[in-house]
């Protein structure tokens, strides 16, 4: 599905891509295999949880659905992209300023919808925007909130806590094996001066690991990722969203949930499992009791194209699952 100029995603999850070819301001990724995901059509109702720059969004529109496009960041909600599909696609484009986390509720008010789309990659606008602080390839202050109203920022952490805390934030939610000596040189080095820019974290980050050592990606890539996630609640935002799938669609209607780390993709998995499983076997029946959380079937799973991931080195750890309701 062709999309315009007007209208981009070129969400993703890594924090450091900024090499001149990953010119992704015009590329959603997964962008076909969505469409074939959700199948949107006139007269259905989608809800994309992540507009992003509505690459994403322009699809599902121009496929003939209505869409509701929530972001929590203003200014994608205010950017020229989503004016462009506004005035193209009318009513049948609504922009919401909300988290997808708060799908509950605004399936309670707008839903159930035919086709609910979650990306949980960071939008290329706020990776290559030095001021949101979400990248170390573009100093700007150490901030990474997809909501600026959001209370508490990544200097906040980093200068506040202790370092066992932040430890268990690296280990955890960055999947970093170095993550106590990382988290002591941060500590050591706050004492002299706190941490205000991305640039001095991502140094004093590659010096507690050794330098780059010929590595593919950046020694403080896992400790950024782990500070985004911690600073938005992306996982509890997911596992909100998650809860809340069944009641948001329609009997038939579909789900599609693109992920960029294993983290939101064990739970996506997970979920579609034990929900796509129509009986429950164990000890305590072995010849199976129907299961009561049998809520999706017609489970499937895309990667990106070699071609996708040669044009968007950003698409490279997506990962789409989707499912139908039951």
């Amino acid at each position: 599905m062709p999309t315009s100029s007007s209208a981009c995603d070129g969400r993703h999850g890594n924090p450091g891509c900024a090499s001149k070819s990953c010119d992704v301001r015009h590329r959603p990724v997964l962008l076909n295999e969505v469409v074939e995901a959700l199948r949107p059509a006139p007269e259905l109702r989608m809800l994309d949880g992540t507009f992003g720059r509505g690459g994403h969004t322009a699809a599902l529109l121009r496929a003939g659905a209505a869409v509701l496009a929530l972001d929590r960041d203003p200014a994608a909600l205010a950017s020229p992209e989503a004016a462009a599909l506004k005035e193209e696609f009318g009513e049948r484009l609504i922009l919401m300023k909300a988290n997808f986390g708060s799908l509950a509720g605004v399936a309670r008010e707008a839903g159930p919808f035919d086709g609910v789309l979650l990306d949980l990659g960071v939008s290329s606008p706020q990776l290559d925007e030095g001021a949101r602080g979400f990248s170390f390839s573009h100093d700007g202050p150490l901030d990474m909130r997809m909501d600026p109203e959001s209370p508490v920022s990544a200097a906040d952490i980093v200068n506040s806590w202790t370092e066992p805390e932040l430890a268990r934030l690296f280990r955890e939610y960055g999947e970093e094996a170095q993550a106590g000596r990382i988290a002591r040189a941060l500590v050591r080095r706050r004492t002299a001066a706190p941490f205000t820019r991305t640039g001095d974290l991502a140094a004093v980050v590659e010096a507690a690991l050794g330098g780059r050592r010929d590595r593919r990606i950046h020694p403080a890539t896992k400790t950024f990722q782990a500070l985004r996630i911690q600073v938005n609640d992306e996982l509890g935002a997911l596992e909100q969203a998650l809860h809340a799938l069944p009641a948001a669609l329609r009997p038939g209607g579909r789900c599609a949930i693109i992920s960029f780390h294993a983290l939101e993709d064990r739970r996506v998995k997970t979920f579609l499992t034990r929900h796509s499983t129509a009986e429950l076997r164990g000890p305590a029946s072995p010849f199976g009791t129907p299961n009561p959380e049998f809520h999706f079937h017609d489970v499937g799973r895309w990667l990106p194209t070699e071609e996708e991931t040669d044009a968007n080195p950003r698409a490279r750890s997506a990962r789409l699952r989707a499912a139908t309701r039951n």
